[in-house]
């Protein structure tokens, strides 16, 4: 059985999650703490400490840079889903790349302003200690201070995506491709804490962002038997 080890409000852990959930196979979840990344160290052999990783009987799974798309290629690849036609190669590559840099930048920050609700008590140190090392000192009190012009980014930065979904189903046709999964991811994050709603102006964004709640391959495949 695929296990996946993760936290549970990581972006791209929900990537993942989301795609195993499409996909309708068995599958395991181990979760970790945010703060401790011991477990994935272990597995991957002292050559990672990201999340997510993947491990498939013998077979660990996980990314080799923060532009590699290795658990999704290996998951299309071993579940037959379709994620990475061929002609959608270039245009993927680029909208991946914005997705997780733009998108995730602003869900990201927003969805930490809430830390205190996610992270345990136990943890709230080294999370802490871990975000100012790498943002500044008192780098969520900023962010929090920014709330109204993080969501005013982020309802920005979300416009192209709507005007895709304008004409489509999904971002890049009829059918979802990885773009619609890593972008789920981020809106995802963003949406964990339950204080944020989708922007009531990307009404084709608010209903394809239900679509892939609760899509599943076997019912993606009945719609384009019949479309």
């Amino acid at each position: 059985m695929i296990e996946l080890v993760q936290f549970a409000w990581s972006p791209f852990c929900i990537v993942q999650r989301r795609i195993l959930e499409f996909s309708g196979v068995p599958f395991k979840i181990t979760n970790i703490p945010s703060t401790d990344r011991s477990l994935v160290w272990k597995l991957t052999r002292q050559r990672y400490y990201g999340v997510p990783i993947i491990r498939d009987g013998r077979n660990v799974v996980f990314e080799t840079d923060h532009e590699s798309q290795v658990i999704a290629k290996y998951l299309d690849s071993r579940l037959g889903l379709g994620l990475f036609p061929a002609e959608s190669e270039g245009v993927q590559s680029i909208l991946w790349r914005w997705i997780e840099s733009e998108i995730e930048g602003a869900t990201f920050r927003l969805n930490d302003i809430y830390w205190k609700e996610n992270v345990p008590r136990n943890e709230w140190l080294d999370f802490l200690r871990f975000k100012e090392r790498k943002f500044g000192p008192g780098c969520i009190d900023q962010w929090r201070r920014q709330q109204q012009d993080w969501l005013k980014k982020l309802e920005e930065l979300l416009v192209p995506f709507e005007t895709m979904l304008t004409h489509h189903r999904f971002l890049l046709g009829p059918e979802p491709r990885f773009v619609d999964f890593d972008l789920y991811g981020m809106l995802g994050n963003f949406l964990y804490s339950g204080h944020y709603r989708l922007p009531a102006a990307h009404t084709h964004l608010r209903r394809w962002y239900r679509r892939m709640s609760g899509l599943s391959l076997k019912t993606s495949a009945r719609e384009k038997l019949h479309s």
